[in-house]
This record gives C-alpha cells, structure tokens and sequence, in this order.
C-alpha cells in the first residue's frame, strides 16, 4: 500500500462528490414519503490520519433549520444506514477504494454508535479496515 497522503485523497469536496447532500432528501423521502420531514442533513468527513491499516470516517447528521435533531432517535440510524439503499455503505465503500488507488482494498468494514457532537450535530462512525494488494 505504501505510504499515502489520505489528506490529499480523501478531500472534503471529495467525498461531498461521493455523498453529496441530496442524498439526505432522497433518505427522507424514501423514509418518510417527503424529504421535508428530515430533521437533519447527512455528510460524510474523513477523520483523520490512519492508525495501522485503520481509516475513520463519519457520516455527520447536521440539525436542518426549524427542526430538532436530539428528538429525532439518531441512535437506531447505525442500523438503518447498513441496510438502507439510498446511503448505500457498500457502494460507498467501494467508490472509497476506488479514490484511493489500486494498491488498496478493504478487508473489512464497519458502523459504529452514533456520537452526539452536540445538540446539532451527531456523527455515525464508519471504519474501513484496509489491506495492501
């Protein structure tokens, strides 16, 4: 794998390429039958230098205007994210991998809890374990 700069890689504009905010409507819609029933916007960051074979990144629920983001049971949403098509992890996995290079795989991935940052923001962990090819 060598070393790589995943700063350089793994942009912000980057991976609002990858996840782009419309994503959020489409989740809400496909949830609840109207987009404007989300209480928040969904992001995805990068967080970070890599421990070992370890990259972290985040999907950042960001509270909407008007809306509540601490009354909308983020907590359950780690489950909902693995299986949901719209967010689609695996899919997003893979276009990851894609970005960053050939001498990269994943032997696995995972979600974590969601962490509440603040009353307005509460992040999904997601953890790629990589492997060099």
């Amino acid at each position: 794998m060598g070393l790589k700069d995943w700063n350089t890689i793994l942009t912000p504009e980057k991976l609002k390429e990858l996840f782009p905010r419309e994503k959020s409507d489409a989740f809400f819609d496909a949830l609840f039958g109207d987009a404007e029933e989300g209480a928040y916007d969904i992001g995805l960051a990068f967080r970070g230098e890599p421990r070992e074979n370890l990259l972290d990144f985040a999907f950042v629920l960001e509270q909407r205007p008007g809306k509540c983001l601490v009354c909308s049971l983020t907590y359950g949403l780690p489950d909902v994210f693995m299986r949901h098509p719209v967010i689609n992890v695996k899919g997003l996995v893979a276009e990851l991998l894609a970005i960053m290079g050939d001498d990269v795989d994943c032997q696995k991935w995972e979600i974590g809890p969601t962490r509440e940052v603040s009353r307005d923001c509460h992040e999904i962990p997601l953890r790629l374990e990589l492997k060099s090819l």
